[in-house]
């Protein structure tokens, strides 16, 4: 053997002998034999855990829903009880009296597996399981059986042992009972809102038909309905829930073609059924009933469970004060009811009217007004959203440019002193389209400033200032307010109230400014309780979302309107301090006062709505009179309220930061050049003409520069002689591209 064979035998010896390196550290315990080990191990744990759970769960002798079902209690803000409710419409159908294709809609919307599965959905139960140990609340799904054992043996509540009960329960339910029976279970025991519990109430409640005679289309909404009967009745929904129950109505006859319950030639034929309107539940008349529905809403779109609700056991205490509300009762009947004779102008039977009271330190509705009374009209007008709130939209315009320290065309900022041009359709300068809105009475006005235009609600300047502002900056502030952004389309007839808002959100828009720019979320429900657990609810008080200056003014330059301005007639010389605001909208649909005290603030609203049919339609000649404007009625009916739920506390006063507007000394006069350009009828146009006339006059300047240096006084405006300004030339004016209806004409 040679060297070189010699040195490689000694390193192979050393080699050998060299000892193997022990693993250390972690992954001494990490093997993955360990790991398959531990996995195995849990995994039978888990098992033995679930068959002795098996085992040791056994199927209720009976269902508890309708044992437990208890009445909800609703009290006044003193404690004293206002109603009891919890009767069950509920009558059980047996499944041979459900049509088949009914029965198949269910399962296609909730279940498509239901026929094939062993009754329990392990995927989804972990799922939801998974959520509410994390505290996600409600999600995950459940089979049909799942959903049957839930409504039936069990309870609505969110726990990991009631939805380790649902799981052994339905898997021996599905072993014990046949598909048919536990479908009909699950139908009959469902709750499909309006205070429906069972496929026949259903059928009767959204139909009125027993379910026997259920169309495909007509089932297939009801199946649709069990996800959400509140956001998906079609009554009471959303644009958005009205496309959403759509889409899944849609689903669902989708998923029957794909069962083969249904043949893609029918499946084109079908429309979309809309249920009837709603009927008044018995034992709810007069405000009573739109309390109990308002309450109950206001605490489902604050995340208490529907179907938790509906099955009872609630104390709900509300902030309503029983004195307050029957002065406001009292104010409404005394004020308007007493002067309508529907039996002899048709027009007051279509006269409709809402309001709500807020304590803007708490945020609480002290007072409601929904209607005639629930049985008689089932819209709650107080809450309402589908009626323009006009002029009473202005003051939110001007907030806008005070947070956003927005100037005029030529640079000048934006305050209670600023001088605009008030010509009637004096078209708008800057803006997104042309725009030339009609003033009151098609009203004509020189130089004008912002305090006056406010005080005679100029449609003209309010329209300018939205330009100058910038019509998404205005949204924005109607938004932090509290109103709805999804109806306003940002148009130029935006700065005239041509959204749709309801008392309940104009009265939280006014709370705002009268706490001094802190949000108010007007809130029915001061407490809400189950068994010993109290719901925790929002604050009704928020954020600032307008600062103190701003909230400050705009209240300032509100006490010129009833002092000086539109609601002086109805409200003026007050032995307590308030600011507010008139609105009449397109055709005199609607009228509106919305006004606050420095303890109270209360929304009026005064709607045309079709006795018959339920369109909108006008209010002129309502108690015999010609237009009702918001300083009418509305006003009065404020005022009438105000002063009753005052009392003898009159000397509360605006504690205001701001040394600008009516509410900081003396009105504004109104300006020299404050003259009708013609004489003005008792009835104007319902559709005033888009193109103006072209009668020759002198042409004011478009962006004022200044403000007048006349002496200020208390003194009402009074037209002087003057000849009127000229109107804007042609193809500058309102041409039908500015988002208004057609015909629309904002009366102030």
């Amino acid at each position: 053997m040679g060297r070189a064979d010699a040195r490689r035998a000694a390193q192979g010896r050393n080699r050998r002998a060299k000892p193997k390196a022990k693993k250390g550290g972690i992954r001494r315990f990490f093997t993955w034999k360990k790991l398959l080990g531990a996995f195995l191990g849990v995994c039978l744990l888990g098992i033995l855990g679930f068959i002795g759970l098996y085992l040791y769960v056994d199927v209720p002798d009976q269902g508890n829903a309708a044992a437990t079902t208890q009445s909800n209690v609703y009290k006044y803000a003193d404690g004293s009880v206002m109603a009891r409710k919890g009767a069950v419409n509920r009558e059980t159908v047996k499944i041979d009296e459900i049509p088949e294709h009914v029965q198949h809609a269910f399962v296609a919307a909730e279940n498509k597996t239901f026929y094939q599965d062993s009754g329990v959905d392990l995927r989804g139960t972990a799922r939801g399981i998974l959520n509410t140990l994390m505290g996600r609340g409600k999600q995950g799904g459940s089979t049909i059986t799942q959903q049957y054992v839930k409504n039936y043996y069990l309870s609505q509540e969110q726990t990991v042992s009631r939805k380790l009960q649902e799981i052994v329960i339905s898997l021996k339910v599905d072993n014990k009972m046949d598909k048919k029976d536990i479908l009909a279970g699950y139908m009959n025991t469902s709750y499909y809102g309006r205070g429906a519990y069972g496929i026949q109430a259903a059928a009767q409640a959204y139909y009125g038909v027993d379910v026997g005679k259920l169309t495909v289309s007509q089932g297939a909404y009801l199946a649709s309905l069990l996800q959400a009967p509140s956001q998906y009745d079609w009554a009471i929904a959303s644009a958005g829930g009205k496309e959403l129950v759509q889409k899944r109505w849609a689903y669902t006859l989708d998923n029957m073609v794909e069962m083969k319950w249904l043949s893609p030639e029918d499946r084109r034929k079908q429309t979309f059924q809309q249920p009837i309107k709603p009927k008044p539940l018995p034992g709810v008349a007069g405000q009573i009933g739109y309390f109990i529905n308002a309450a109950n809403d206001e605490l489902i779109r604050k995340g208490v469970d529907e179907k938790e609700l509906a099955a009872g056991g609630w104390t709900i205490t509300l902030g309503i004060d029983k004195k307050k509300q029957q002065e406001l009762e009292k104010a409404v009947k005394n004020k308007l009811t007493d002067d309508l004779k529907p039996d002899v102008r048709k027009v007051d039977r279509d006269a409709q009217l809402g309001a709500v009271s807020v304590d803007p330190e708490s945020g609480h509705v002290v007072a409601m007004y929904g209607g005639a009374g629930y049985t008689k009209h089932y819209t709650n007008n107080a809450t309402r959203a589908d009626f323009q709130p006009a002029s009473t939209f202005k003051p939110l315009i001007f907030a806008s440019a005070l947070e956003n320290h927005a100037k005029t065309q030529s640079g000048v900022p934006i305050t209670p002193g600023t001088v605009y041009d008030g010509r009637n359709r004096r078209p708008v300068v800057g803006g997104t389209k042309p725009f030339a809105p009609p003033n009151e009475d098609e009203r004509t006005y020189g130089r004008i400033t912002v305090q006056q235009a406010t005080n005679n609600s100029v449609n003209s300047v309010f329209a300018q200032m939205g330009a100058d502002v910038g019509l998404d900056e205005v949204k924005k502030t109607a938004v932090s307010l509290g109103m709805d952004g999804s109806r306003m389309d940002v148009q130029p007839a935006m700065t005239l109230g041509t959204m749709g808002a309801s008392p309940l959100q104009m009265a939280g828009a006014y709370a705002t400014l009268d706490h001094h720019g802190r949000k108010v979320t007007p809130a029915l429900v001061k407490k809400a309780e189950h068994g010993s657990q109290e719901t925790e609810l929002p604050d009704p008080i928020g954020s600032q979302v307008l600062t103190r200056n701003t909230a400050d003014t705009v209240t300032s330059v509100l006490r010129g309107v009833v002092n000086d301005g539109t609601a002086k007639e109805a409200i003026g010389n007050t032995d307590y301090q308030a600011a507010g605001k008139t609105g009449t909208s397109d055709d005199n649909k609607s009228a509106w006062f919305v006004g606050y005290t420095p303890k109270l603030v209360t929304a009026v609203g005064m709607f045309g709505e079709e006795s018959k049919g339920g369109k909108q339609v006008t209010l002129k000649g309502t108690g015999g009179g010609g237009r009702v404007n918001g300083g009418g009625y509305p006003a009065k009916v404020w005022a009438a309220y105000t002063a009753a739920a005052i009392g003898d506390n009159t000397g509360a006063k605006f504690d205001l930061e701001t040394d600008l507007g009516a509410g900081s000394g003396p009105a504004n006069t109104p300006p020299p050049s404050n003259t009708p350009s013609h004489t003005p009828s008792q009835t104007p146009s319902q559709t005033p003409s888009q193109t103006p006339s072209q009668t020759p006059s002198h042409t004011p300047s478009q962006t004022p520069s200044r403000t007048p240096s006349h002496s200020p006084s208390r003194t009402p405006s009074k037209p002087p002689e003057t000849p009127p300004a000229s109107p804007p030339t042609a193809g500058t004016g309102g041409n039908g591209n500015d988002g208004r209806p057609p015909g629309f004409e904002d009366l102030g």
